[in-house]
């Protein structure tokens, strides 16, 4: 399990010209399921997505977390950050897990989320063609492993 993960001072998910997921300041994670993921991953990088100290302090140092500020968050599963592109012009998704695997950790990594952090967690919609529209805050942006 992977995660991109992005400070945006808004965010928003279309699918078919409908808003399906939306956020003012907080995170936009793209998230990949990888086969053999476990509950324990889910729940620490549910941990680290609501613990990992991005936003500034009143110094202006990267110290505060999505928890401290209060933010939101907006997941998007993104099988396609699992991909294997070590060879060749194409990449191979034989590295992210089948589909019914990965909706079923991408759901399982969104209920961990809204446990910890009842205000303002918003998802994208699992399979569909997504249009991920984001105002990236830095910029800046990490990609996270559980």
């Amino acid at each position: 399990m992977l995660a991109l993960i992005q400070r945006v001072t808004e965010a928003k998910v279309t699918v078919d010209d409908a808003v399906v997921g939306a956020i003012g300041a907080g995170l936009l994670a793209l998230v990949a399921v990888e086969p053999g993921d476990t509950e324990a991953q889910f729940r620490r990088l549910a941990q680290r997505l609501l613990g990992y100290r991005i936003f500034s302090d009143d110094a202006g140092k990267m110290n505060r977390s999505l928890a401290d500020i209060g933010g939101e968050l907006l997941l998007v599963s993104q099988f396609t950050l699992a991909a294997d592109t070590r060879s060749g012009m194409r990449p191979s998704f034989t590295t992210a897990a089948p589909p019914a695997e990965a909706e079923r950790g991408f759901d399982r990594l969104v209920a961990i989320c809204r446990e910890l952090h009842p205000r303002g967690v918003e998802t994208g919609r699992f399979g569909a063609h997504m249009v991920v529209s984001l105002v990236n805050d830095g910029p800046v942006t990490f990609l996270l492993r559980p």
